[in-house]
């Protein structure tokens, strides 16, 4: 899967002050993002808020999306969940749909063993005629899905990589080490993105891209190709926005900052609120 080797960004969902998705401030994003040089778009991930956004929202916010890229960049589709059969339902329902993916996060809550691990992605992976990434986020899940279990996972012919957002870079290595080379090693923390480029990674959905997708996209660019010291001279330019961007949370911080750049208005449905005044102001004085 090269077309998801590089820059794919997880995009917000923007709100109007009804709490309804904000479709041209969508569009305002997805454009900043493609001509920024992002690699591919991620839709209705946990940056997208897709926990508060009903199905029937999620399905018009893809195709309004597809619309609005217009086969420009490769789109995939965060289905996440702690309902093994429910979340194959849906991946059927999205056959027709033109993207590239799944990202399906562990099942939260539930927190099963490996074991329940490896059926449950076996049987979203065969249910689905759309390639599947898997996505370890324990922060949010629960439960960690274990070196072990990953590089199980990767002989499925469906499950085509893996976003790794454990912050465990020893576990990234190991897995990266023991799977086949075109098996996508995705990071799912945009602070040490470069590090796992240098262990071999393909790339990462990221969050900060969506405020800054020139300078994120060239970093990864550089380090993919070799220029590593390059790409360091790029990565220390965006600390101060790394560390803005999870002050209060994902997607708080992040959109924070993009009202604080005038792309989105500042609304969160809750239990998620709006990112405070101090945030905003850092974001400005960051970006001047």
């Amino acid at each position: 899967m090269n077309d998801l080797i590089g820059t794919g960004v997880a995009l917000v969902s923007p709100f109007n002050e009804d709490r309804s998705i904000d479709y041209n401030g969508l569009q305002r994003i997805i454009e900043h993002t493609i001509s920024g040089g992002v690699d591919y778009l991620v839709v209705m991930g946990t940056t997208g808020e897709a926990p508060t956004i009903s199905w029937k929202e999620q399905l018009e916010a893809l195709s309004k999306t597809i619309d609005m890229v217009d086969s420009r960049k490769p789109i995939v589709f965060g289905l996440g969940g702690n309902d093994t059969y429910a979340l194959c339902k849906k991946s059927q329902e999205l056959s027709d749909y033109p993207i590239a993916a799944i990202l399906s996060a562990s099942p939260y809550y539930n927190k099963p063993s490996q074991k329940g691990l490896i059926a449950h992605y076996e049987a979203l992976a065969d249910s689905s005629s759309i390639p599947i990434l898997l996505y370890n986020v324990p922060g949010r899940t629960g439960s960690n899905i274990e070196a072990a279990t990953s590089i199980a996972l990767s002989q499925h012919e469906n499950i085509i990589g893996l976003k790794e957002a454990s912050g465990d870079i020893t576990q990234f290595e190991k897995v990266k080490n023991n799977v086949a080379s075109d098996f996508l090693m995705l990071s799912g923390d945009d602070s040490n993105t470069l590090e796992t480029i240098r262990m071999g990674g393909h790339g990462v959905i990221s969050v900060v891209a969506n405020l800054l997708p020139k300078a994120f996209s060239q970093m990864v660019k550089l380090a993919l190709s070799g220029q590593f010291d390059a790409a360091e001279v790029e990565n220390k330019s965006m600390e101060l926005v790394y560390r803005l961007s999870v002050m209060e949370g994902n997607p708080t911080s992040i959109k924070t900052g993009l009202t604080s750049a005038g792309f989105i208005k500042n609304y969160m449905r809750l239990p998620l609120t709006e990112g405070s005044d101090s945030l905003k102001n850092a974001f400005i004085e960051a970006q001047t």
